[in-house]
């Protein structure tokens, strides 16, 4: 894992793009704060950048650092959640602005994930996280089910977890307003 690391933040310091294994599916990432990188996986994606993308961080003081405040409910949603959970939340700061959504939040997971935390951690800095297939695929549930043309596309292919079997899936995701109240996005 930790050869996977260093060849990660190489790249990702360099502004290119990672195929990763994260708490959910495989993911294509990239800095979250480097406007470049981020039109770079808009790209990879052939998605609109209407279309929001999520942000991972690995701990209590990167959430609070690009939020202009936390909900207070967020804490509880986040410790109580039994599965992933992904939080669009108002007000995002210090992210590359086209991470950002045109209403100004963003969503952003907590990751819980290993190998997430310490690339997070080292880097010290936010990473994009999104699916990685074509926008409008199938979204792959294994290593194996990702995309020729995916899997060409970024500058750095993770090596770690490629062989597990295990079906993930994507993230909860919830919408929460700074009074509390919240929707569902995904279950």
């Amino acid at each position: 894992m930790e050869e996977d690391i260093r060849k990660a933040l190489e790249v990702l310091k360099a502004g290119g793009t990672i195929l990763y294994p994260t708490d959910t599916v495989w993911g294509l990432g990239c800095d979250a704060t480097n406007k470049d990188a981020v039109d770079k996986i808009f790209r990879i994606k052939q998605r609109a950048e209407s279309k929001s993308l999520i942000v991972l961080v690995d701990n209590d003081q990167k959430l609070n650092k690009y939020l202009k405040d936390v909900p207070a409910m967020a804490w509880d949603l986040i410790e109580f959640s039994e599965k992933p959970l992904t939080i669009i939340y108002p007000d995002a700061r210090g992210l590359a602005p086209n991470a950002i959504a045109e209403d100004g939040s963003v969503g952003i997971r907590l990751t819980k994930d290993e190998f997430c935390r310490k690339l997070i951690g080292k880097f010290n800095k936010p990473i994009i996280s999104t699916s990685a297939n074509i926008s409008g695929q199938p979204t792959p549930s294994t290593f194996s089910e990702i995309s020729p043309e995916i899997l060409k596309s970024v500058d750095h292919v993770v090596s770690w977890r490629q062989h597990e079997k295990n079906n993930a899936a994507p993230s909860t995701i919830i919408k929460l307003a700074m009074n509390g109240e919240f929707t569902i996005i995904r279950k």
